[in-house]
């Protein structure tokens, strides 16, 4: 989360009032790189969380208030948008924004074993919540996005990191060819810890679905796995937290025999998406000359060496 789109307390005050509430106060939020996020403090003491959609256009962001609405549904702590006049996505300066409760919690960092119990649980139940979910995203950031996005920025890095990516996307090539078995459905896509909130060792929210989309659930696995698993700026991989992680995901939905070989190669190729994506948000950064304290933009560098350390244990 971060502010592109500065707002006045009478600028949210006047939004929020349809809605029922009585804004006193707003907080810009620092954290996450694509939406503008403020927490807004209201009279009752109650608190929520405004969200400008930066990227999205009004239907793109509408379509994930069902998924969000049926997950809650399932038992699941995710944050339900409020709505009025029969929806929850209302134009504010011009972009789509939806209010949100505040959930309580804390990012789990560093991540105990029973967290990273918890995230996966979570994860499985809401791969198999939302499988047979009728929903088509009309922006799909899934696995062939991200390839685009690989040839687009290829040309703008040096020579070494050319060959880094060619030599990961080349082995995730070999490999899935040898090991076609591996399920897809809606992932989340960007379950990182801080997308996560927990009170002591249970969890009491997942936050962002925006990048949710059709793919592998492999994908999603390695993502989570990746960050709930990793001390940085150690990049190195936890055993003892993986190993807990995919037993536990496993009690609700069982890994194939080819996800299990793919694992490997997931989590470098997962690390290389996002890479790819702080490169990308750096550079749109400087093009629009965003800036500021408030402009939250995390270092490539940190997902390259995860990349480089992930790349030691693939095997083809």
């Amino acid at each position: 989360m971060s502010v592109y789109t500065p707002l006045t307390l009478n600028e949210v005050q006047v939004f929020a009032t349809p809605y029922g509430l009585e804004v006193i106060d707003l907080i810009p939020i620092q954290g996450g790189i694509q939406n503008t996020n403020y927490f807004l403090v209201c009279n009752t003491g109650e608190h929520y969380v405004l969200t400008i959609f930066e990227e999205l256009d009004e239907q793109g962001a509408a379509e994930l208030v069902p998924v969000l609405e049926h997950l809650g549904k399932s038992g699941l702590p995710v944050p339900v948008p409020l709505n009025y006049a029969g929806k929850a996505i209302h134009i504010l300066k011009n972009k789509p924004a939806q209010i949100a409760p505040r959930m309580r919690g804390k990012h789990p960092m560093p991540s105990t074993v029973a967290q990273v119990q918890a995230i996966a649980i979570a994860q499985a139940q809401i791969h198999l919540a939302l499988q047979d979910f009728p929903l088509q995203r009309t922006e799909d950031r899934n696995h062939d996005y991200w390839l685009h996005v690989a040839k687009e920025l290829k040309p703008t890095l040096n020579l070494a990191d050319a060959i880094l990516l060619s030599e990961v996307l080349g082995l995730y090539d070999a490999l899935t060819s040898v090991y076609p078995n591996r399920p897809k459905g809606f992932i989340h896509a960007d379950l990182f810890r801080d997308n996560t909130l927990f009170v002591d060792n249970q969890l009491h929210g997942i936050l962002d679905f925006y990048e949710l989309n059709k793919d592998e659930f492999l994908f999603d696995i390695a993502i989570t796995l990746n960050d709930f698993c990793t001390e940085y700026p150690d990049v190195h991989l936890n055993e003892v937290n993986a190993q807990a992680f995919l037993e536990a995901y496993e009690t609700v939905r069982r890994l194939t025999e080819d996800e299990k070989a793919c694992l490997e190669i997931y989590l470098a190729i997962t690390a290389a998406r996002f890479w790819l994506m702080r490169l990308q948000v750096a550079q749109k950064n400087a093009q629009q000359e965003r800036t500021g304290e408030d402009i939250l933009q995390k270092n490539p560098e940190e997902m390259r060496k995860m990349l480089v350390e992930r790349l030691k244990f693939v095997t083809a």
